[in-house]
């Protein structure tokens, strides 16, 4: 034991002076947010907070673009106009040829901007707020100017990328940052319908692609969040339901399951079409800043025929959906807003599908109602009941998230036999997309552009699990030329198990499995590339760990070696560390999506 008397270590005073060194104020907040919940959920609820203001502010941007732009009274909406003249119309390729100013002007960027789904499934969240205003802006010209294009992708943009920036700020864990971007994106929508349950599950089915007792509160919170703050801000939340009142029959529940089918079928039609006229309008080499304005001519006399194809439609989708509407003209509507909405995307506007395939589900339920009226001689559904399972069961087709809607219908309607059969319909709607087509709308968009992304389910970590990182590095590579009886003696049984060798160029030219060299009918004066092995079967430094494991899978080997574009060998993997490592990350991901800290 040291004196009393004896002076303090260096070591002594060096630790002292740490622990009497205050902690800063933002270490200590991130520290509190990465180890308890009740400090994150407050996060999510204000980041909440910011959603909805943000979503108010772009709804009275819109309408004031829309009001100004049109000649419109604040008090008009756009979609419900009785009609349009040639004059305003104009606005149309207008809106276009200003989309592509602003494009040019924020200097948008050539490469794909990462939505919330994207982000979540590749990204771990990490999302950019430029981008993200970008993304915004450009849906809000698109909007405001009457393309067909919903403002739900730039709420759902602006309250994701709030929460990214948030969450990067505040050194969130991986699986955390996902959370709050979920909740930004789902406390979004949340605010622009009034509908905080929808929104939890927008976030959950369609931003996170996971539903877990971890993220139940900060997701809700958020979304509760923003509701409040719209409300509180005097904006009244999308009205989407005057009818559907009364008790379903339920005997009707497979006609209403067929309505679900066809429904399926429209939005894979639809998603097709839109990705064929892009491709067509690729393969056409306009200019960018001209295909936006072709696009807004050619919505002219559709806007001209019923200006209800402008915009996204809410106004008009209060206005029909209480039923009474021509045969005739539901048909017209229809097929003259999927005509609008497949042109304003396949030409260049910026925005979304989400109250599109609400507003076309309706009419399209509605007009179901209507052929089995005449088919029957007499009322067999209920036009309002149709009409809100074609709204969820389209919405579902193209978005996805049928817990999503089905909350939606339960809170605009507040009729429990409705929802009943509302997620009956979209859980088959779902279903049938699933197995003939296999994405929703945003994750086809990813698919045309190469990704193997089919949720917003977190694949980013296998993205980044390379064999590059993960493979050990081969410095022992023996030339191909190399006579067996120098290779035994170079390599004694026992040494190693594998080597790898190369041809005079140092190319790859496959692996020798040692053993195999000392066998007694070998030409001890032949070259060592007379035993070897896989010299066609070799992985690349840039292949995700599943497409290693597919590799090893199809080579049926132990080991390979992973080599570089111009050939030269760079590593040895093997397939019990790949699948290890495998395990590992996955059971890593599987703690982290429950919440379990340790």
């Amino acid at each position: 034991m040291s004196s009393v008397n004896s002076p303090p270590s260096s070591v002594d005073e060096e630790g002292s002076d740490a622990a009497a060194a205050p902690v800063r104020p933002l270490e200590r907040l991130r520290a509190l947010l990465r180890s308890n919940e009740i400090w994150f959920t407050a996060l999510a609820a204000l980041l909440g907070v910011a959603a909805g203001a943000f979503t108010v502010c772009l709804q009275l941007a819109a309408h004031g673009i829309q009001a100004l732009v049109y000649g419109l009274d604040l008090s008009e909406r756009l979609s419900t106009q009785p009609s349009l003249n040639w004059m305003q119309l104009l606005a149309l390729p207008a809106g276009g040829a200003a989309l592509a100013l602003f494009t040019w002007l924020v200097k948008g960027r050539k490469r794909a901007l990462v939505d919330a789904v994207e982000a979540n499934a590749l990204h771990g969240g990490q999302m950019s707020m430029k981008d993200s205003f970008i993304v915004s802006g450009q849906t809000l010209v698109s909007n405001g100017f009457g393309a067909s294009v919903g403002l739900e992708a730039a709420y759902a943009q602006m309250g994701s990328g709030f929460a990214s920036f948030a969450g990067r700020f505040l050194a969130v864990r991986r699986s955390d940052m996902r959370t709050l971007v979920g909740a930004g994106a789902g406390a979004g929508i949340a605010a622009a319908f009034g509908t905080p349950l929808a929104g939890a599950f927008y976030a959950f089915e369609i931003v996170m692609g996971a539903y877990t007792p971890s993220t139940i509160a900060p997701v809700a919170a958020a979304c509760v969040a923003a509701v409040l703050t719209a409300r509180g801000l005097g904006e009244v939340p999308y009205l989407i339901a005057s009818g559907g009142s009364g008790p379903i029959d339920l005997t009707h529940y497979l006609l209403y399951v067929a309505l679900a089918a066809l429904c399926a079928g429209l939005g894979i039609l639809l998603m097709r079409t839109i990705s064929v006229v892009e491709a067509l309008t690729k393969r056409a080499k306009l200019p960018v800043w001209a295909k936006p304005a072709i696009g807004g001519a050619l919505l002219m006399p559709l806007a001209y025929l019923t200006p209800q194809v402008l915009s996204s439609g809410h106004s008009a989708l209060y206005l029909d959906i209480s039923g009474g509407l021509p045969t005739l003209f539901l048909f017209t509507v229809i097929l003259a807003k999927c005509a609008a909405s497949v042109i304003s995307l396949g030409f260049g506007f910026r925005g979304g599908l989400f109250f599109a395939s609400l507003f076309v589900g309706s009419l399209f339920g509605q007009l179901y109602a209507d052929v089995l009226f005449l088919l029957a001689g007499h009322v067999v559904v209920e036009a309002p009941h149709a009409a809100l399972v074609g709204m969820a069961g389209l919405a579902v087709a193209v978005i996805g998230g049928p817990l999503t809607m089905a909350m939606l219908v339960l809170e605009t309607t507040q009729n429990l036999s409705l929802t009943g059969v509302v997620l009956v319909g979209s859980l088959v709607a779902s279903t049938i997309v699933r197995v003939f087509f296999g994405y929703s709308f945003s994750t086809w968009r990813l698919h045309l552009r190469g990704e193997t992304v089919r949720s917003a389910r977190d694949v980013g970590w296998v993205k980044t699990l390379t064999a590059g990182r993960m493979m050990r590095r081969e410095t022992r590579a023996t030339p191909a030329a190399l006579t067996i009886a120098e290779f035994r003696r170079r390599f004694p049984l026992g040494s190693t198990s594998r080597v790898v060798v190369i041809d005079e160029k140092e190319h790859y030219a496959g692996i020798v499995v040692t053993p195999t060299a000392y066998a007694d009918s070998l030409d001890t004066a032949a070259p060592i590339s007379e035993v070897a092995v896989l010299t066609d079967a070799a992985l690349r430094p840039e292949m995700d760990i599943s497409k290693v494991m597919e590799a090893f899978d199809t080579a049926a080997a132990d080991e390979l070696a992973v080599v570089g574009a111009e050939g030269q060998v760079l590593g040895l993997l093997s397939e019990s560390f790949v699948r290890k490592r495998y395990a590992e990350e996955m059971e890593k991901n599987q703690r982290d999506l429950f919440g379990e800290r340790g």
